[in-house]
């Protein structure tokens, strides 16, 4: 049982008279005792909070940013009518800070023996699983004095999936794709090395694509057509160590790499080949393989939704041996990673041989626009200081970039917000020049 801020009002009303022109025991008693009569008839009549029955149904899952609803039916089967605040608590990222006052508590009220729902409106701050808490009900009886109170569990989850806020890019990616491909109205030559088929010759072909002994046999000038290559395999491989738990600016470096993945793997299912995903850092934390175009990027979201950095050191000689063993034949390995020195160099540099004997390897990392803006300030001789220290970092850098290339590693090193189309322009390079 829980009092009411009017049942202590009455009993302030009632007693401070009392106390200051007659007190008395007997006089309390005169006052309190109707007072506690009036709360123990209206404990009685409050609807009882332990029968109550509850189910959801609603979203299940949501992009971050966006809004999901919930709702929650509410079965009323006493012989009593219900009259109750009722709160649907959720984990504190599920609303931005200011909102779940407001989200989280409804004003209930239901006949006896009837049903209503309440829509609990959930925007979600944080990528990853949202579990519901308790149901918190509080029942108050007709005068407002005492309430019942009591929690109920009911289990929902709402799966907050990562955002893909880089899909304004995919329309210019596919643009140019098809440009590879030889599919625009254009006049120009589909770009790649597998052999397409032939064509008569039209004003503005490339005269290096003429075939002489099919003109020959043809008595018409044929030009041969090519196409990117097809059916390659792509493996995205996410560092998930300690490196990627860094924030540049407001977005983790994991969830920036994971917006350049899908972007990515946008882009590769487009362009007819497989891409599979490995998340590791001393174990595999996710993995997607063998999945259909239609089923890639679904996939894609829902193993990576959940992915949280580890705060330890990436084994990168585990890394390795765990991607050569999803890439059995030659493909095209993407590593988002960090190009600090130290974690390259000690861990990364001594097992890319054994990638590069057999597979293409593109490194990509996110570099910090603070670090170049830093670069850049001057006036004053803390500006100074920062300047410098911050064209040593990007020095270190470029060393390391420059490590990989001698390994003929492709190394993109971008922004957040430049990543994800500088890593699709990355690939579409290495498409058209027939290196997949």
């Amino acid at each position: 049982m829980a009092l009411t801020g009017r049942t202590a009002l009455l009993a302030a009303l009632g007693s401070v008279p009392v106390g200051v022109w007659a007190p008395s025991w007997a006089g309390m008693l005169a006052v309190n005792a109707p007072l506690t009569l009036a709360m123990m008839c209206d404990y009685a009549l409050a609807a009882p909070v332990r029968k109550l029955q509850f189910t959801r149904n609603g979203d299940t899952s949501v992009r971050l940013g966006d809004a999901a609803e919930v709702v929650l039916t509410v079965t009323n089967p006493s012989g009593r009518p219900l009259r109750a605040q009722l709160r649907d608590a959720w984990p504190p990222s599920s609303w931005a800070s200011d909102a779940e006052q407001n989200a989280s508590r409804h004003a209930l009220a239901v006949p006896a023996g009837e049903r209503r729902r309440l829509t609990t409106a959930l925007r979600p701050t944080r990528r990853g699983d949202r579990h519901s808490q308790q149901i918190t009900v509080r029942s108050y009886g007709p005068l407002g004095l005492v309430s019942r109170q009591g929690s109920h569990h009911v289990p929902w989850t709402v799966r907050v999936l990562p955002p893909f806020t880089s899909r304004k890019h995919l329309p210019s990616r596919l643009a140019r794709l098809r440009e590879l491909d030889g599919r625009t109205s254009v006049l120009t030559r589909g770009e790649g090395t597998e052999f397409d088929s032939l064509r008569p010759y039209v004003p503005g072909d490339d005269t290096r694509s003429i075939d002489w002994r099919a003109t020959a046999r043809q008595n018409a000038v044929a030009v041969r057509t090519w196409r990117p290559e097809r059916d390659r395999h792509i493996l995205v491989v996410l560092d998930t160590g300690r490196t990627s738990a860094g924030r540049v600016g407001d977005v983790p470096r994991l969830d920036a790499a994971m917006d350049a993945t899908l972007l990515l793997a946008a882009l590769a299912s487009r362009a007819g080949d497989r891409v599979d995903l490995l998340a590791y850092d001393r174990r595999v934390r996710a993995q997607v393989q063998g999945r259909a175009v239609g089923e890639l990027l679904p996939s894609l979201v829902n193993a990576l939704a959940p992915l949280e950095p580890e705060l330890v050191e990436t084994d990168a000689r585990g890394l390795s041996t765990a991607a050569l063993a999803n890439a059995p034949r030659r493909s095209l390995i993407v590593l988002l990673t960090s190009l600090d020195a130290a974690p390259v160099e000690e861990g990364l540099l001594p097992v890319l041989p054994q990638l590069t004997k057999r597979h293409t390897v593109l490194v990509a990392a996110i570099a910090d626009p603070h670090i170049k803006k830093m670069a850049e300030s001057r006036g004053t001789v803390d500006a100074i200081y920062e300047a410098a220290a911050a064209s040593r970092t990007q020095e270190q850098r470029r060393r390391t970039a420059e490590q990989l290339m001698r390994h003929g590693v492709t190394v993109v090193d971008a922004t957040p917000d430049e990543l994800a189309p500088a890593l699709a322009d990355a690939y579409l390079e290495l498409k058209a020049a027939g290196r997949l």
